[in-house]
């Protein structure tokens, strides 16, 4: 197996986010015009912060920390690169970065009863209350030093 390389994200690295986001199976994004490419330059370092991983060059996930609520904006892995290893370290890389900002709590949303549900389970977040008839929340608590 290749290895994955995460680094930090650049705005070069956006039209590929973009590609990403629109090619998921899961959570798919009905109006592309709701996240445009200005939405992905401001979370690079004005709202939040991203990262990218990488398998011989290519950009194969990527997530988003949102500072101003504490929560994961975005994680998507490119449908053939699902299973592989990109998204746990993706999520690990964004809340470290919240919890190292001083967050005591992270949350986000999924589509209930999907392959990412039982992801953030498995990952040991909190499954929470459903916050409408589609999306369940969950929480992270900053772990005890």
């Amino acid at each position: 197996m290749t290895s994955l390389h995460f680094r930090r994200a650049v705005s070069a690295d956006i039209p590929a986010m973009q590609v990403i986001r629109l090619a998921v199976k899961e959570n798919v994004l009905n109006n592309p015009a709701r996240v445009p490419a200005q939405l992905y330059q401001d979370y690079l370092d004005q709202l939040g912060r991203g990262w990218v991983c990488e398998q011989q060059g290519k950009i194969i996930g990527f997530s988003y920390a949102a500072s101003a609520d504490a929560s994961i904006w975005a994680l998507f892995v490119s449908p053939e690169a699902e299973g592989k290893g990109a998204g746990a370290p993706l999520l690990r890389l964004a809340t470290d970065w919240l919890f190292s900002q001083g967050h005591q709590k992270v949350t986000l949303g999924t589509a209930a009863h999907t392959r990412a549900d039982r992801f953030y389970a498995k990952q040991g977040w909190l499954r929470g209350d459903m916050k409408d008839a589609v999306e369940v929340i969950y929480t992270l608590e900053r772990p005890q030093e």
